[in-house]
């Protein structure tokens, strides 16, 4: 006989959180919501009640703060998962002040058991508890006493099948040697971590008992839908779309790179266009995905220095407005890797997308929070790797200051994370300022080395079908190289 015990798991209903935890939350477990104060608790616990209780599974949130429950309320009303009919039927509301004044934890205890036993909850909330440590502290009675408190709280609560959230403002250094983590079996930690001007919100699960959650801190974002968590994670590799052996190839809408490509950039690759600005970056990532359109493919592309101004009109214009294209586009600073990545991934979902345009990566960095700035060549692939599980092929832009004097191909040494590479510059040649391209690299697959010239007009990118003969470039000058004899 089997009697092993499986701990029954149930969705928090807060995106992301229950990839955390390993699963989901754990029935009559007894948590703890940990943060300081404006760091999201109360309105995480809200979220989490209003997405679990129903007829079959009340809620009890009790209040012991000295504001009461209506004023709690009018601002947890602004959320979309705010249920109104769920009050007072499946969510009821208990204000503990004037018990917890009284200065006596076992009368505290007394009302809490009476209206848990009327109210039969499978749910209960006691925000803030910092408040009955406080009375501990400065009160009649010891932290023995509520240590006695908190676990025959514990006991009880496990006894009437309850799944128990404490919430309260500890700092890390508190919760270390609090007597309530003797008795939790669960514990989140959220705060709001400064860095100069940049506050970049963060959540961690110090404790989940029997579950094989995530480690480390996690960012998370506040807006009307509540919190929104972006686990810090790679995609596993058995979700990764192998590669065949022979890829067929996409067509970038331009023959001449075509061809320089060895037929086309390779599906499912990762191609990183290199290039000072004005070099026609952007053109060459609309036209690729203005061949997708043409070939019935969806697209999307993300775009953070363009605003709405800079598009007007153009060609990447008239694929967005025609639906072909999705633009993904956001003017948040202090954004994390993993909020740009979600984005992205539910563009490419949301529309059946196959070929996906970052324009460009240079500008992603001054949208991300200064940690992640810190480490860029992390934070590209920790992008790239996500965009790889869904198998589609990309085209990264990336500005490069054109230095003449040296060969570069991208920021930070991350050229190695793509896939193909197309350099792109200006050269001294003839008394004028010319443009030249070249393929550095494409993966597992035989590519021109041509020097080819380009140019720009109303038409779009066009390539030279020869390269430029018996040339070198040094020092930024175009230097005629003659051959022997």
């Amino acid at each position: 006989m089997n009697l092993k015990v499986q701990l029954g798991l149930q969705p928090t209903g807060v995106p992301g959180l229950d990839t955390l935890l390993g699963g989901g939350l754990s029935e009559f477990s007894f948590n703890v919501i940990a943060g300081a104060p404006g760091s999201g608790k109360t309105t995480l616990a809200h979220q989490i009640m209003f997405a679990l209780a129903g007829p079959h599974k009340k809620a009890l949130f009790f209040t012991v703060l000295g504001e009461p429950p209506l004023k709690m309320l009018r601002y947890q009303q602004q959320y979309h998962f705010f249920d109104i009919d769920k009050v007072d039927d499946s969510i009821r509301y208990v204000n503990l002040a004037d018990d917890l004044r009284a200065g006596d934890f076992s009368g505290v205890l007394e009302r809490i058991t009476r209206e848990v036993e009327a109210f039969s909850p499978g749910l209960v909330f006691v925000d803030s508890f910092r408040s009955v440590v406080q009375m501990a502290r400065n009160g009649n009675e010891g932290v023995s006493d509520l240590q006695y408190f908190i676990q025959e709280l514990g006991t009880r609560m496990t006894s009437w099948q309850a799944t128990t959230f404490l919430i309260g403002e500890y700092a890390n250094a508190d919760t270390e040697a609090n007597p309530i983590m003797t008795v939790a079996d669960g514990m989140l930690s959220l705060s709001n971590d400064i860095v100069g001007n940049s506050s970049v919100r963060k959540i961690r699960v110090v404790k989940m008992r029997g579950q094989a959650h995530l480690l480390g801190a996690h960012t998370f974002r506040i807006d009307t839908q509540g919190l929104t968590i972006y686990p810090r994670m790679l995609p596993p590799l058995d979700e990764t779309p192998s590669r065949a052996s022979t890829p067929a190839r996409l067509a970038m809408g331009n023959a001449e790179l075509d061809a320089m490509l060895g037929g086309g950039l390779p599906q499912g690759h990762a191609a990183m266009v290199v290039g000072p600005s004005g070099s026609g970056k952007t053109i060459l990532g609309t036209a690729f995905l203005a061949e997708g359109a043409r070939l019935g493919e969806r697209g999307v592309i993300a775009c953070f220095e363009k605003g709405a101004a800079h598009l007007r009109n153009t060609a990447l214009d008239a694929l967005i407005r025609n639906g072909d294209v999705t633009l993904v586009r956001s003017r948040s600073l202090d954004l994390s890797v993993e909020e740009i990545l979600d984005d992205l991934v539910a563009a490419v979902e949301h529309g059946g997308a196959t070929r996906v345009v970052i324009d460009s990566l240079s500008e992603v960095s001054l949208y991300l929070a200064p940690e992640f700035q810190s480490d860029y060549r992390s934070s590209v692939f920790r992008i790239l790797a996500g965009l790889a599980r869904l198998g589609v092929t990309v085209v990264v832009t990336m500005g490069l200051d054109d230095r003449f004097t040296e060969l570069r191909f991208s920021q930070s040494d991350t050229g190695f994370l793509a896939d193909a590479i197309v350099a792109m510059r200006y050269v001294e040649m003839e008394g004028s300022l010319a443009k030249v391209m070249s393929v550095v690299k494409v993966r597992g697959s035989a590519h021109s080395t041509d020097l080819r010239r380009y140019t720009i007009d109303a038409g779009g990118l066009r390539i030279e079908p020869r390269a430029l003969p018996y040339t070198g470039l040094l020092s930024g000058c175009a230097v005629a190289v003659v051959p022997p004899g």
